[in-house]
């Protein structure tokens, strides 16, 4: 949410403001986003793979399309769509990031790190 978010308040709305003020903090600001997402999409894809994310993602656009089925969601409404997107990001990234707990969890053993890579 902090990257882009239809609300106006975000690092992209920041940059569009213009990049001759606070330039250095910007850039500053924009490798921290960096790091931070690919520490989060490298754990995800180690913890959950390609499959797992995409199975996750088969499931809330299943839940979404029951929720517009329903008429619980109106997709004709571009705002509601960015958050539900933005929502679904961040709950891939979550459960990609939690997976090893959640797994401990249900089966008792725990995960590894490969010392070989």
């Amino acid at each position: 949410m902090v990257t882009y978010n239809p609300s106006g308040t975000s690092y992209f709305d920041w940059m569009q403001t213009g990049f001759e003020t606070d330039t250095a903090v910007k850039a500053l600001a924009g490798v921290v986003l960096v790091i931070l997402y690919v520490i989060c999409l490298r754990a995800t894809l180690r913890s959950i793979g390609f499959i797992g994310a995409g199975l996750v993602i088969a499931l809330l656009a299943a839940i979404i399309w029951v929720l517009v089925d329903y008429e619980y969601l109106n997709v004709e409404d571009p705002g509601l769509m960015q958050w539900l997107i933005l929502l679904c990001i961040g709950i891939v990234l979550g459960i990609g990031l939690s997976w090893s707990h959640v797994r401990r969890a249900l089966t008792g053993q725990r995960d590894m790190d490969d010392v070989d890579e």
